[in-house]
């Protein structure tokens, strides 16, 4: 069965573009446009991974973030995002993000990404990865 995983952006161009790589690389990809739509994602279904845009319509990702990251199922989450100002990196790891991806990106290096922060993760969907 393929890992899933929910890419979290509303730029149209930019979210064609990652879900076509990471579906070559064999992903079962979900999009969503916005953060409240994304976190009715994750409680419906919880896929391996995210990726997560922070500037979003409704819930800004770094709130998304905060809310994923206060479940107990542990979601891993790469922010991808035309904020790269060292601050903002610095903040989205604090607030829990796994791997913090600027914009403009390469989508090979993106996909190379998730499958290091899946690897270190376990792979597993959230709902059976255990807590210590």
């Amino acid at each position: 069965m393929a890992q899933r995983v929910l890419v979290v952006d509303d730029d149209r161009t930019v979210s064609d573009v990652v879900c076509r790589y990471l579906e070559h690389a064999g992903y079962q990809v979900d999009h969503v446009g916005d953060g409240g739509a994304a976190l009715a994602a994750v409680a419906q279904a919880p896929p391996h991974l995210v990726v997560l845009d922070l500037m979003l319509p409704v819930l800004d990702g770094l709130e998304v973030c905060r809310r994923l990251r206060a479940r107990p199922d542990g979601v891993p989450i790469i922010m991808l995002t035309a904020r790269g100002d060292e601050a903002d990196r610095i903040l989205g790891l604090q607030l829990g993000a796994d791997d913090y991806l600027s914009k403009p990106f390469s989508p090979r290096e993106l996909v190379l990404r998730v499958r290091s922060v899946l690897r270190r993760s376990g792979g597993e969907p959230p709902a059976r990865r255990r807590r210590c």
